[in-house]
C-alpha cells in the first residue's frame, strides 16, 4: 500500500518543486535560517497541491490512461485504488496545502492558487489545445519560481525570469516530443488528443528555439550589470557550460535515449545529468557565497 500511495502522489515529480529554491540561492539568503524555513514551507505547499492535482488528473484521464502503454500502471488506472478514495485523498491534500497558506503572504498565496487553477484547467481542457498546452506546462514552472521569490520577499532578475520561461517551455516541448515519438500511432488520438496536431518537424523547430532561448538568456544573465553588481563578481559566467551541457544532455535522452515523458525520470536516473546538476549547484554556491 505504501508503494501504491507513493505512486498515486507521484512523489518523484516533487523534484519539479525544487524550482522554488532558485530565488533563495540567487538572493544570497540560503544561509539565513528564516528564509530557508519559508522556502521549505513553500516546497511542502507546492508538493501537496501538485500531488492533489496529479490525482485529479488521473481520475479525469482514467479511461485514456488505461490505453497508454505506461500510464495504465498508475494506481487508479490499474484499479489499485478506487476513484472515490483517490478523490478524498486529493481533497485532503488540497485542504492541507491551502491551510498552510495562512503562514505565508498574499503574493505567495496568489501564486499557489493560480497554479492550482491553471493546472486544473489544463487537466480538463487546455491540454487539448495545441501550443497552449505547452505554455500551461511552462506556466507551472514559472509560478514555482515566482512563489519561491514571493514567500521570502526578494526580487528576481528579468534575465533569470526569461531563462525560467524558456527552460519551462523547453521541458514542455521535450515532453510532447517524447510522447509523439513513443505513443503508438493508432492510440495517440485516444491517449493524448493534442498529439494529432503536432508533427516531429514542428516540435523539433520549437525545441531549437526554446533551447537556444535558455542558453542565451542565462548567458546574458550571468554577465548583466545587475548580476555582477549584486554578486560582486563576473565569475558566474563560468556556470554557463553546465547549462549548455544540461540542455544538450536532456535533448539526447529524448531523441536518442527514448525518455522525456517524465522530467523527474531523467533528472533522477540519468547519471551524467545528475553529475552535471550537482557540479552546477556546487559551482554556483561557491561563486555566490
Amino acid at each position: 500500500m505504501i508503494k501504491i500511495y507513493f505512486n498515486l502522489l507521484r512523489v518523484p515529480q516533487w523534484i519539479k518543486n525544487f524550482f522554488i529554491f532558485v530565488p533563495l540561492v540567487f538572493s544570497q539568503q540560503m544561509l539565513e535560517l528564516n528564509y530557508a524555513k519559508l522556502s521549505l514551507l513553500g516546497f511542502i505547499i507546492f508538493s501537496l497541491i501538485s500531488s492533489s492535482i496529479y490525482i485529479i488528473n488521473d481520475i479525469i484521464d482514467l479511461e485514456k490512461d488505461r490505453l497508454h502503454p505506461s500510464k495504465k500502471f498508475r494506481p487508479i488506472a490499474a484499479s489499485q485504488i478506487s476513484k472515490n478514495k483517490a478523490l478524498n485523498i486529493a481533497i485532503v491534500l488540497a485542504l492541507a496545502a491551502f491551510s498552510l497558506l495562512l503562514f505565508t503572504n498574499i503574493h505567495f498565496s496568489i501564486a499557489v492558487i493560480s497554479y492550482f487553477i491553471i493546472t486544473i484547467l489544463y487537466s480538463t481542457s487546455l491540454k487539448n489545445i495545441v501550443i497552449i498546452d505547452v505554455f500551461i506546462i511552462a506556466a507551472g514552472f514559472i509560478l514555482r519560481i515566482l512563489g519561491g521569490a514571493f514567500i521570502i520577499n526578494v526580487e528576481i532578475s528579468s534575465w533569470l525570469m526569461l531563462t525560467t520561461m524558456f527552460i519551462s517551455l523547453f521541458l514542455g516541448v521535450m515532453k510532447r516530443r517524447s510522447e509523439l515519438k513513443h505513443v503508438i500511432n493508432d492510440d495517440s488520438p485516444k491517449t493524448r488528443v493534442v498529439l494529432a496536431q503536432y508533427s516531429n518537424e514542428f516540435i523539433d523547430q520549437m525545441s531549437t528555439v526554446t533551447s537556444a532561448g535558455v542558453i542565451i538568456c542565462y548567458a546574458l544573465y550571468t554577465v548583466s550589470q545587475r548580476t555582477v553588481s549584486v554578486f560582486g563578481t563576473e565569475h558566474l559566467i563560468y556556470t554557463t557550460p553546465f547549462v549548455v551541457f544540461g540542455i544538450f544532455r536532456y535533448m539526447y535522452t529524448v531523441y536518442i535515449g527514448k525518455k522525456g515523458e517524465s522530467t523527474s525520470e531523467i533528472l533522477l536516473s540519468d547519471l551524467p545529468m545528475i553529475f552535471n546538476i550537482v557540479l552546477y549547484m556546487i559551482t554556483v554556491i561557491l561563486i555566490i557565497y
